[in-house]
């Protein structure tokens, strides 16, 4: 059975028109015209969620794999991005068959006690102690503590993809949130926590990029924030995708931790980021 196509919907209350969007993906020499449609989660994207997820962990200690089927075992919640097709080949179904992004929200709090939850946990509050402030270190460990609600929001995709498509991604995702918590209170989210992928070059390290340039906007309302270097854990494949083949850059990895009542707003804020 086929995934059931889900509307992309924008910032207001009404679908887009058509359940597709047209993006440009530019690559080394010229862009290319791509139609992409979000997704209900499903088996058959695993590998591809987690690989996405994998870039965003790299070689943290905590088992992507049960992430990431926690992540399709939530029904109603969350979209995959796939390539639309109009060639019905076998060869062009297994291409739509390819995740090329994913949006959604893992529900730390119900699922506190499954063990790649507490390692996400574990891993959040041992970079904080490492890399954040004392101030940060000590909000990090209260907003991830027992009587905290809080979600890790995941917004992966592959490189060159137009910031624009996380417009209806992610509103997509906060009208699915709003649905789940009528029905359980769990995902009441006070804060969201979220790990962007990020790089300097190595000749102006005061300079961070987002890989997902949207993701600026995240950071310019999240509450707490702190950031690592992953030069040791990302193979040279990865880093190469950053920046110009003359410049060499630094992966970084930036957490952030936000009110969960700003989504809406960051979500606004994004739609005019990707108008100008």
């Amino acid at each position: 059975m086929g995934s059931k196509k889900r509307k992309l919907q924008n910032n207001s209350d009404n679908d887009i028109e058509d359940e597709a969007s047209d993006v440009s993906i530019e690559n080394e020499n010229n862009e290319i015209q791509a139609t992409f449609e979000g997704r209900n989660l499903e088996d058959f994207d695993f590998h591809g969620i987690k690989q996405l997820l994998q870039q965003a962990f790299l070689k943290a200690h905590v088992d992507l794999t049960q992430v990431t089927d926690m992540l399709i075992n939530q029904q109603g919640l969350g979209s995959v991005l796939k390539q639309v097709s109009e060639d019905e080949s076998e060869d062009a179904e297994d291409d739509s068959n390819e995740v090329f992004g994913v949006t959604t929200v893992l529900n730390m709090t119900a699922h506190r006690e499954t063990p790649c939850v507490r390692q996400l946990l574990d891993f959040f509050k041992v970079q904080a102690k490492k890399y954040g402030n004392t101030e940060t270190q000590q909000k990090v460990n209260e907003i991830l503590d027992e009587n905290k609600k809080i979600g890790l929001l995941i917004n992966e995709r592959f490189l060159n993809i137009p910031a624009a498509i996380s417009v209806p991604m992610l509103s997509s995702l906060q009208e699915e949130i709003k649905r789940m918590r009528k029905k359980n209170q769990s995902y009441e989210f006070q804060n969201f926590i979220m790990v962007c992928k990020t790089y300097r070059p190595k000749k102006d390290k005061s300079e961070t990029s987002f890989s997902n340039d949207e993701e600026c906007i995240f950071s310019a309302n999240a509450d707490y924030n702190f950031e690592y270097s992953v030069a040791k854990e990302a193979d040279t494949a990865i880093a190469g995708k950053w920046g110009n083949k003359e410049e060499e850059v630094i992966p970084f990895r930036k957490v952030l931790i936000f009110s969960a009542n700003k989504l809406e707003s960051i979500i606004s804020q994004i739609k005019n980021f990707v108008q100008t």
